[in-house]
């Protein structure tokens, strides 16, 4: 038996290849996009290890060329949703005994599997199924999903090496269990990235899971399936449950052994969660954990002490990389009037270089959104915005969804601080800014923090640091993950664990021990070295 005591080492973050012009990596990935997008993929259910066919079957498209099919899928019903639920509780029990340095290497060769051999098809795939540009492919499909996989082990020895004081003549230890059920994990269509994470962080604990992907980033996500399985997570451990989230739900969250939910989505879907699990709860062996990192409404917040080209530079990256569509994305401005003549000269003309269309065509900065009712649902915050006497649109607002799902950078100036789209997620290439007054600094950093109900990502832009340090008090509980001078995206694993609460989730911070922790049912032991042998103590003697 190995009795090592073993330490992973802190881990270095994957570094993000460029894909310049001439360079190997580009020339690699324009190969496989050519390849990925000259064939169609079926993709299957895998359940317990096994590849199941259903014949009711699905199209995955390309959101720039909608007419252009990458995959079918195959689509389960609740026999099969039953099977998965069998099979993980089946495969739990050898998994969780499983020594948790084995379960670690199984996970790090995942990653070497990600970086090295399966990189490009990750990427291609990402590109061509979720509209992301190669360098936001690279990213998430590569270097965060690899850096997930890579922290995650040392995140866990950091818990296992965390025990309890042991006083003379006992030893206490404590011991990580995982969770008693499976856990169900739904993962989103923007980051790959987050689909590989809120399945491997439970299972790096030693649970099981059901796995419900979301149908956009349906190509990625079974290619991340497979190469975990070859990596050697055993059958079972995971399972690829490809279709209707309703279905899938209604099984699982009346199972007995359901243990938790591990989601990235809509506040909306999450709350629904909430409430059935809450009407459900006395069918379940143990109260499940529900961890969930959900919407934002996140903001660039700019001192009249700001840089107008730094302010330019955050709002349009923070806003319009991937089209809007991250969780952080920034999606509302405060700017004081003193700068606001600068800043806004700036931001059109950055945006009258900015390209859009195909992934393939490496100069595009914008692709297009990723389906069509999301392309109509931005498109209506774009329509009223024309229409409204308290919105003025200033750049982009063009929409065409006739070959792919395209909507230009679009920058709506609100006159009033209440306008609809300062207050809710669009999730899309939409930024509003509302232009305040120098001397209502405070008084506006109190609006911006009651707008939204979300709390995700938010910045401070100021080269003043009394007015940084007001903005850090006032908005303290306004974003989870918060940037002084820089965009509110980008959040790094290993340096900026992320999530955020209020409407946002639950706050425990992917990329970084906090997350794995709530995978795991502690229990603690105490070991008397000698029992005593009388039930008297010394106090009862006369």
């Amino acid at each position: 038996m190995n009795n090592a005591v073993f330490k992973f080492r802190e881990p270095k973050n994957e570094p993000v290849k460029q894909y310049a012009k001439g360079s190997i990596e580009r020339k690699l990935l324009e190969e496989e996009l050519n390849r990925q997008y000259n064939m169609q993929v079926e993709i299957p259910l895998i359940i317990g290890g096994q590849e199941i066919k259903t014949g009711q079957l699905g199209k995955v498209v390309m959101p720039t060329e909608h007419k252009h099919v990458l995959a079918t899928y195959h689509k389960c019903t609740e026999k099969e949703v039953k099977m998965a639920i069998k099979a993980a509780m089946t495969a739990r029990q050898q998994w969780a005994e499983m020594p948790w340095i084995d379960r670690c290497s199984i996970i790090m060769r995942a990653a070497e599997l990600f970086a090295t051999k399966y990189r490009y098809v990750l990427n291609a795939a990402c590109m061509l199924g979720q509209a992301k540009n190669a360098f936001q492919a690279e990213i998430d499909s590569a270097c965060e999903s690899i850096d997930f996989m890579r922290f995650n082990p040392y995140f866990a020895a950091q818990i296992y090496e965390e025990q309890p004081l042991s006083c003379e003549g006992c030893i206490n230890r404590m011991e990580y269990r995982p969770m008693e059920g499976f856990v169900y994990t739904i993962t989103p269509f923007n980051f790959t990235a987050i689909a590989v994470n809120l399945n491997i962080s439970p299972v790096l604990m030693g649970n099981v899971t059901v796995w419900k992907p979301a149908t956009t980033s349906l190509l990625s996500s079974y290619y991340a399936m497979k190469i975990l399985q070859e990596a050697g997570v055993p059958d079972g451990v995971i399972n690829f449950l490809p279709g209707s989230g309703s279905v899938i739900s209604n099984v699982v969250l009346k199972d007995p052994d359901f243990g938790g939910i591990h989601f990235t989505g809509s506040t909306e879907v999450f709350n629904n969660f909430w409430a059935t699990v809450g009407k459900n709860i006395n069918r379940y062996k143990t109260y499940p954990k529900l961890v969930g990192e959900t919407g934002g409404k996140d903001f660039v917040f700019v001192h009249s002490s700001a840089e107008p080209k730094e302010v330019a530079t955050a709002i349009v990256r923070g806003a319009f990389e991937f089209q809007g569509q991250k969780c952080s994305a920034a999606s509302r401005a405060y700017i004081p009037a003193s700068l606001w003549k600068e800043t806004k000269e700036l931001m059109l003309n950055m945006l009258k270089e900015i390209k859009m269309g195909d992934v393939r065509d490496f100069s595009n900065f914008v692709n297009a959104v990723i389906d069509e009712a999301s392309f109509d649902n931005i498109e209506g915050y774009i329509k009223r915005a024309k229409a409204s006497s308290d919105a003025e649109i200033i750049a982009g607002g063009k929409c065409d969804k006739s070959v792919g799902y395209f909507i230009e950078p679009t920058i709506i100036l609100a006159k009033t601080p209440d306008y609809e789209s300062l207050k809710e997620e669009i999730f899309g290439p939409v930024m509003t800014i509302f232009v305040y007054e120098d001397k209502d600094y405070e008084k506006t950093l109190k609006l911006c923090d009651k707008t939204s109900p979300y709390a995700l990502t938010g910045s401070i832009l100021s080269h003043d640091r009394y007015a940084t340090l007001v903005a850090e008090k006032y908005l303290r509980f306004a974003a989870g993950n918060f940037y002084i001078n820089d965009k509110p995206t980008g959040a790094v694993v290993g340096q900026q664990p992320f999530g955020g609460a209020r409407a946002s989730g639950t706050n425990d911070k992917a990329g970084s021990f906090l997350n794995l922790i709530r995978w795991t049912s502690p229990r603690a032991i105490k070991e008397t070295l000698v029992p005593p042998t009388d039930y008297k103590y010394p106090f009862l003697e006369k």
